[in-house]
């Protein structure tokens, strides 16, 4: 399959982007069917927004005890008194079961 450069406009600040032949030859090699829609600035920035990526993000993490076993932990999630938190062990060996 043979591509070219194709100009789109971004739905999000409205600027036009080229959406190059190689990039169109990655995007099919990863079997995505649509055009981005978000020009290269407008998606980093969303990507940044939502957490994504390799950029050295790093997710909020909450200090909390765990139910099980007692230990000291950290969870992605603020804990809440009326659900158990377990640490990762603890949570692999309940989450085991639970999933059955």
């Amino acid at each position: 399959m043979s591509f070219t450069d194709k100009e789109l406009q971004c739905i999000q600040c409205g600027n036009m982007f080229t959406f190059g032949a190689g990039e169109q030859e990655f995007f099919a090699t990863k079997g995505f069917t649509n055009e981005p829609k978000r020009c290269p600035n407008c998606r980093a920035s969303r990507k940044m927004e939502r957490g994504g990526g390799f950029s050295g993000s790093h997710r909020q993490m909450y200090s909390a005890v765990c139910s099980a076993c007692g230990v000291d932990t950290e969870v992605p999630f603020e804990p809440r008194l009326d659900k158990p938190v377990y640490c990762s062990q603890c949570y692999n060996a309940v989450g085991s079961t639970n999933r059955r």
